[in-house]
């Protein structure tokens, strides 16, 4: 436990002095990093998806509850790729260094924070004590979120295919079902039980409780309020653009008045 709560402890600190540090500095720029980085955690995102859905293909493994240990030599794959997604965690970590360069501050939010620290710490335990069997559903579905969400930060770096992404508040809503989902998967090992640890089963969800809440107002932060401002501004004539685009018609109308006025 000693080294995931090192780890943690240092990643909180460069958090909070990481923005006063670079505060009075020019903000880098890390496009090509992280073009590079987003890349490397798309495919191997896609490598831990492929290798669990095979495992559990191969293994047999029972959807609504599967112990640990049972799945034969399965099992032995699904803790090796269920390694690297504890270690991939780590390297999460850099997502934040980035903001702090870049000097995006107002992406290092509470839900971003709390995500990236508790999960490196939550996997450890994970990997200690139930490394395989009914583990297996969250770090699958994840994996899979992670190859549409590092793809689209791959992509975003790249100032000529920004404006052609369009697809960002799905992958929100993507990381909420996926939350939703989880909890069912777990549930069901409540429901039938199988000789999982139902202590791990009711942190589980309890944790998928806690992101469903944080991811849900960030979407609503994000998104919902957002649109509903510039459908206000909107209606009351004070909006010149709508959804980034020049409202022409209203910048005509208000010429013709103008002239119309310089004439009487």
């Amino acid at each position: 436990m000693c080294l995931p709560f090192f780890f943690t402890i240092l990643y909180l600190f460069i958090v909070w002095i990481g923005p006063k540090y670079i505060q009075n500095k020019q903000p880098f720029s890390c496009r090509s990093i992280l073009v590079i980085y987003n890349l490397g955690l798309t495919l191997l995102s896609l490598y831990m998806f492929y290798e669990l859905v095979t495992g559990v293909w191969e293994g047999g493994y029972n959807f609504f509850c599967q112990d640990t240990h049972s799945g034969g030599e399965a099992d032995m794959k699904i803790i090796r790729v269920l390694w690297w997604y504890y270690f991939s965690k780590l390297i999460e970590f850099m997502d934040t260094f980035f903001f702090i360069l870049r000097k995006n501050n107002h992406q290092i939010t509470v839900l971003h924070v709390y995500h990236h620290a508790s999960m490196l710490n939550i996997w450890w335990f994970v990997m200690n004590w139930v490394p395989c069997g009914h583990s297996y559903f969250g770090a699958t579905l994840n994996s899979f979120i992670h190859v549409l969400m590092y793809s689209y930060y791959g992509l975003s770096a790249i100032p000529a295919i920004r404006p052609y992404l369009w697809w960002k508040k799905y992958i929100t809503q993507c990381q909420l079902t996926q939350f939703v989902l989880t909890m069912t998967q777990t549930s069901c090992a409540l429901v039938w039980p199988c000789g999982f640890p139902k202590g791990w089963l009711y942190f589980q969800n309890s944790y998928m409780v806690s992101l469903i809440i944080l991811f849900t107002n960030f979407y609503i932060q994000t998104y919902s309020k957002r649109k509903e401002s510039r459908r206000k501004e909107y209606q009351n004539g004070s909006a010149s653009t709508v959804n980034g685009h020049t409202n022409n018609f209203f910048s005509l109308e208000n010429n013709v008045k103008q002239r119309k006025q310089r004439r009487d």
